[in-house]
């Protein structure tokens, strides 16, 4: 059996060693007018949602598809029967016709496919959590500077219409000084609504089982890891990777935070027996700008919804629910008194907020955008590197039962 760096070197070398005998030639110039081909690596559920909202961006065409999983294949095929379809994601990065790939394989494949798309001149757009852990993100880091390489992390929320009247709101004469930033993430549904059924042909004729498994420990095959890799620590960091990383990035670029100084996490499994990763949460991040940023989760109740995100300064409040609407308090208003609405065209009342729903076709198009002007997205790398890191702190408190820090030197959890 092949050792796990042997495995490593067989992902990394080859593409490596490509890109530096100038075999990939540097990405082709896109006209205005032409079509961006574009490809998928991991077609799970979100791989296909993303897959079907890309192609509903106008001036891109499917190309080709990566799985591990002979079945997710065919299901791509029934609405794109035009794709060429892998088992192996380096096949279709060979494709020097395909200008952009999305990869949304579980979280622990990330790296291992980020760094070979960058090597062959691809542009990226990559699912969020961006990196497992520091030592991928260093090295997803590596690969991304000075590659002329777009990159898109999908937190969508940063192209909702949330951005832009959120900072209408942040500034000091409406804030004053933030000191907290307050958000969760609420659910009423068994394993978070993550448990899928095993198919029957998710064996070992129809999955490649070395590659799901990358760098982590080996296993033998267990088609419910295939499966229902979120419930397992070896691949997923659970409700921190799936949803706390959008709430923290999105604040993270609006308002230029750092990774955390210090994260603490508690919490356990409660209602959850075959799933490792905890079900009801709650995360403290230090802020080295002088706040707190702290999120809660659960899987047993709904009361508090998905989202209504709180910044919290001396002078006001900004809100902000899971649909991206935004409102603004000033702290001399009673709490639960109405806002007053602004005046609209012809002196009409409009209430306080706007945006609303999945962003996810604006974050690709954005994204596509980019490709052409080849200017920076709406979440770039370095919100996807800080904002995975201040997960993965989190989940690294919670394991270890400590508090961890953030050392800025080593670039390292202690």
């Amino acid at each position: 059996m092949s050792t796990r760096r042997e495995f490593v070197g067989s992902v990394l070398a080859g593409a490596a060693a490509l890109t530096v005998s100038g075999a990939f030639p540097s990405r082709r110039v896109l006209g205005a007018n032409e079509r961006i081909r574009v490809g998928l690596i991991g077609a799970g559920g979100r791989g296909q949602e993303i897959f079907k909202s890309a192609l509903q961006c106008p001036g891109t065409e499917a190309a080709a598809v990566a799985d591990v999983y002979t079945r997710r294949l065919e299901e791509v095929k029934k609405y794109a029967p035009q794709v060429k379809t892998y088992q192996d994601f380096r096949k279709l990065l060979d494709d020097r016709s395909i200008d952009a790939v999305l990869i949304a394989t579980p979280q622990h494949q990330h790296v291992l496919n980020f760094v070979p798309a960058l090597q062959a001149g691809k542009d990226v757009y990559q699912e969020k959590t961006m990196a497992f852990n520091p030592d991928h993100a260093k090295r997803m880091r590596k690969a991304f500077q000075g590659s002329g390489r777009v990159v898109q992390i999908g937190i969508q929320s940063t192209s909702s219409d949330a951005v832009a009247r959120a900072k209408e709101h942040l500034t000091p004469d409406k804030m004053g000084t933030i000191t907290a930033i307050h958000t969760h993430h609420y659910r009423n549904a068994p394993y978070g609504g993550w448990k899928r059924a095993v198919p029957a042909d998710c064996d070992e004729q129809h999955v490649d089982w070395l590659l799901f498994q990358g760098e982590a420990k080996k296993y033998p095959f267990d088609p419910n890891r295939v499966i229902n890799w979120r419930f397992y620590w070896d691949y997923a960091g659970g409700n921190v990777y799936e949803n706390m990383v959008h709430q923290v990035g999105f604040w993270y670029k609006l308002l230029g935070l750092k990774i955390p100084a210090r994260v603490t996490m508690t919490g356990a499994n409660y209602l959850s027996p075959e799933m490792q990763v905890p079900d009801t949460m709650d995360v403290s991040m230090s802020q080295p700008e002088n706040l707190l940023f702290t999120w809660n989760s659960m899987f047993g109740n709904r009361y508090f919804g998905e989202g209504d995100d709180l910044v919290l300064g001396n002078k006001g409040t900004v809100l902000r629910d899971d649909h991206d609407q935004v409102r603004y308090e000033p702290q001399n208003r009673p709490r639960g008194a109405t806002p007053a609405a602004p005046a609209g065209p012809g002196g009409k009342k409009s209430a306080d907020i706007v945006a609303g729903g999945d962003a996810t076709v604006a974050h690709l198009q954005n994204f596509f955008d980019c490709l052409r002007t080849r200017r920076d997205p709406n979440c770039p790398f370095e919100i996807g590197f800080r904002s995975a890191i201040a997960c993965y702190m989190a989940i690294t408190s919670y394991r270890q039962n400590r508090t961890v820090r953030w050392d800025e030197k080593t670039e390292e959890v202690v």
